[in-house]
């Protein structure tokens, strides 16, 4: 029924930027907060930071001062703007849609996107 498709991941050296957006796409009434987790290889899944419908965000620690979160709630989009990249940033980042509400339907949903995969060379 709702669909995160992200974009902007690559390959960047340290230091570079780089930045990432996810876009819901269905039948959506609302969604109350977005956000991006990552992966990283042979490690758990972690938040990296979000936003919700009225602006406020949380990030990570290991990410404050280097990330910016925003987002276009008329496009159901969020960004994620990364500067100052280091080789630790590596993972795999996820867009996640929470709360979402659907037309027609009284419950709330949580959903996620395929990955972007991000790899930043020393």
């Amino acid at each position: 029924q709702v669909q995160l498709v992200e974009s902007g991941g690559g390959l960047v050296q340290a230091g570079g930027s780089l930045s990432l957006s996810c876009t819901a796409s269905g039948n959506i009434l609302s969604i109350n907060a977005m956000g991006w987790y990552r992966r990283a290889p042979g490690k758990q899944r972690e938040l990296v930071a979000t936003i919700t419908s009225g602006g406020s965000t949380n990030y990570a620690d290991s990410v404050k001062g280097r990330f910016t979160i925003s987002r276009d709630n008329a496009k159901n989009t969020v960004y994620l703007q990364m500067n100052s990249l280091k080789p630790e940033d590596t993972a795999v980042y996820y867009c996640n849609a929470d709360r979402v509400r659907l037309r027609g339907l009284l419950s709330s949903y949580n959903y996620w996107g395929q990955g972007t995969q991000v790899t930043v060379s020393s």
